[in-house]
């Protein structure tokens, strides 16, 4: 037998174990932030602040009683987090150190062959050199390193040591101290990751099944693909065969997809039907969410549950842009409804909005507007501007 799934039922599901359900006023303390994390698996960083930083719009989306102060305590003081490589650079429980030892080695083994033709700057030779400055002198940052000289160009031009340092993060030789401004602090691993945590060591086995279950776990339901997907920690063929290996455990999952196609085979836990009917639905509130949300950082999951197509344009051409340079979504209920281009513009003291591009169907009623009024002057207050300036030709 298998569980069927109506679509809204499916997204229903996503958002609830993406966090999305809860009330988002909600008060939400230091271990609640904690919790919450450890919900989500891992929260992505990026450094553009167009509105504001994506980790921090992440969690705002969730909670909006959320306090930056919160997360810098953890991960900088606490230990309860560190930062390292998903599918790009995240926030990740500290607990879950040791099995980012396998994506270390993983990284050890391809790393550098990759990076010596890509950088071609000689950094292998400098990694002794920045290791022994940082075990001498405690946490350091690139610009420490000022004697190697900068080639002109984008970040894969960086310097020797700036690309040392990177390949002993990434490898697990160091890790991330703090950040000043959004420039990385680093020292060694063993000085920065509590020692319960530094200390600990899963197998092979041990992480494949970890890796997959967890995933698994944090999308409801999944192909094989998807659980792969999650972390980007093990392959779809090492999750194909996890499937297979635990199918007394899970059951297959029939979902209807947002264009109401064949239904979709998925898996889930075995017994999962009585949890998925116990979870809420998500606040009826219009939420703006960060283009690096977890909801839709795997675009085709995103697409199939939600019929919402989106792509970060910020490495697109001007001239080819569909929307903007960093569009944000807008999802209300358990719906993706269109996208948002705006801007905190902290001279002028004011968040602009640009443009507004709803879905097809999706009506510019009154009562959406005011609720879309309503959360840009809560996203104004988040990112530290005294209110919300509509510019000419907004509504399109």
């Amino acid at each position: 037998m298998s569980l069927h799934l109506t679509n809204q039922d499916a997204r229903r599901i996503f958002l609830a174990k993406q966090g999305l359900s809860r009330p988002p006023g909600r008060a939400l303390s230091k271990p609640g932030l904690l919790e919450l994390i450890h919900e989500l698996g891992f929260v992505q960083v990026d450094s553009i602040a167009t509105v504001e930083r994506a980790h921090h719009h992440i969690l705002f989306a969730r909670a909006q009683t959320y306090r930056r102060e919160h997360l810098t305590a953890l991960a900088e003081r606490d230990g309860d987090l560190f930062e390292h490589w998903t599918h790009d650079a995240a926030i990740i429980p500290s607990a879950f150190y040791g099995y980012w030892k396998h994506r270390f080695a993983h990284a050890r083994e391809n790393l550098a062959q990759r990076w010596r033709s890509w950088h071609e700057n000689g950094f292998e030779q400098s990694v002794d050199h920045v290791l022994e400055r940082i075990t001498t002198e405690g946490p350091l940052m690139a610009r420490h390193f000022e004697a190697e000289e900068r080639i002109p160009g984008g970040w894969w031009n960086w310097h020797p040591a700036k690309t040392a340092l990177e390949y002993l993060w990434r490898t697990g030789r160091l890790a991330i101290a703090g950040r000043d401004g959004f420039q990385k602090i680093y020292d060694l691993a063993e000085r920065v990751i509590p020692a319960r945590h530094y200390g600990s060591e899963v197998t092979r086995e041990e992480f494949v099944d970890w890796a997959c279950a967890s995933a698994l776990e944090r999308l409801g339901f999944a192909t094989h693909g998807e659980i792969a997907a999650f972390w980007d920690l093990v392959s779809p063929e090492e999750a194909r065969a996890w499937v297979l290996a635990n199918r007394e455990k899970l059951e297959e999952v029939r979902l209807v997809t947002a264009d109401g196609g064949r239904p979709r085979a998925s898996f889930a836990f075995a017994g999962s039907g009585p949890a998925f009917d116990a979870l809420p639905e998500p606040p009826a509130r219009l939420r703006v969410l960060s283009p690096f949300d977890p909801l839709l950082r795997d675009r085709n999951r995103a697409e199939r549950l939600f019929g919402f197509s989106y792509r970060i344009e910020v490495f697109v051409p001007a001239e080819k842009r569909v929307y903007g340079y960093y569009v944000f979504p807008l999802m209300e209920g358990d719906r993706m409804i269109g996208r948002i281009d705006m801007k905190a513009e902290r001279k002028a003291g004011t968040l602009d909005v640009r443009r507004l591009w709803l879905e097809p169907g999706v009506r510019a009623s009154a009562g959406r507007l005011e609720r879309l009024d309503a959360e840009l002057a809560r996203m104004a207050r988040f990112a530290g501007v005294e209110g919300v300036r509509y510019l000419d030709g907004w509504r399109g």
